[in-house]
């Protein structure tokens, strides 16, 4: 017997949120991409998620900056205390952001680390709301100010930012620097926030199309499945991932894998 992975939608209103112990995960703004009536022309933007420590609360000090020293190691476990962006949609969407983190009692000055799963527009177009976070766009690190620190984040080797709280390194869609933040623990278990590593559940005929390198990228798809309970696609609604006893024989109907 063999085992099958399916997906399925996670229902759900925005904000999204997935509670968990040492990170809660919500999805802040979902990513679409809708086909205009005339030409090629395609109207999108990306998801934003926002992961929140438990022990980051509005008893605590806000906005304080990572240490100058040490390594990026160091710097990425201090950014990792406080709020954590994955993704800020385009400039577009510069006031919805705003008023979704408001609403998570988030100011701007809070988030403490922004990463870019990959440097698209749609993705990394509000950076400039937060000068006092430290970054991660793609493969580069840098602190407040511009200073950058490398750190050798590799497909074998992910960045380990605290406790099941990780930034892996998944190629594919924007070419070779694409990451994705994974989240363990949570109440509905792990949590993969990919970026374009997948641009919504259902797109297996699709994704092809739009990616740099489809051979890397089908091997970050795989590596993603067979690691997460629920996924936030890039321009798309979160879905889970199921994985249940298969006979090959049998012809069940479903998102397969």
């Amino acid at each position: 017997m063999s085992r099958r992975l399916r997906t399925e939608p996670l229902r759900g209103e925005l904000p999204m949120r997935m509670p968990g112990n040492p990170y809660s995960v919500v999805v802040l703004l979902k990513g679409y991409a809708e086909p205009e009536r005339v030409g090629d022309a395609v109207r999108a933007d990306g998801s934003v998620t926002l992961v929140l420590p438990q022990a980051w609360g509005q008893a605590c000090s806000h906005g304080e900056l990572p240490p100058e020293g040490g390594e990026a190691k160091t710097a990425l476990e201090a950014a990792a205390s406080g709020p954590i962006l994955v993704d800020t949609g385009g400039p577009w969407a510069q006031e919805a952001l705003l008023r979704a983190l408001a609403g998570q009692g988030v100011a701007p000055a809070d988030v403490t680390l922004v990463v870019g799963t990959h440097g698209h527009s749609d993705h990394i177009g509000n950076l400039g709301l937060f000068p006092g976070a430290a970054l991660l766009v793609s493969h580069d690190f840098c602190l407040p100010g511009g200073r950058y620190l490398p750190h050798g984040l590799g497909e074998e080797r992910p960045l380990k930012l605290g406790p099941g709280l990780e930034v892996w390194a998944t190629p594919g869609h924007g070419g070779q620097r694409d990451v994705s933040v994974v989240v363990a623990g949570t109440a509905l278990g792990t949590v993969v926030v990919a970026g374009d590593v997948f641009e919504r559940d259902g797109d297996k005929d699709s994704w092809q199309t739009l990616s740099e390198d489809p051979v890397a990228q089908e091997r970050s798809r795989k590596r993603v499945l067979g690691t997460a309970d629920v996924v936030i696609p890039g321009h798309g609604a979160p879905f889970r991932v199921i994985r249940e006893p298969w006979n090959p024989e049998s012809k069940d109907p479903g998102n397969n894998w």
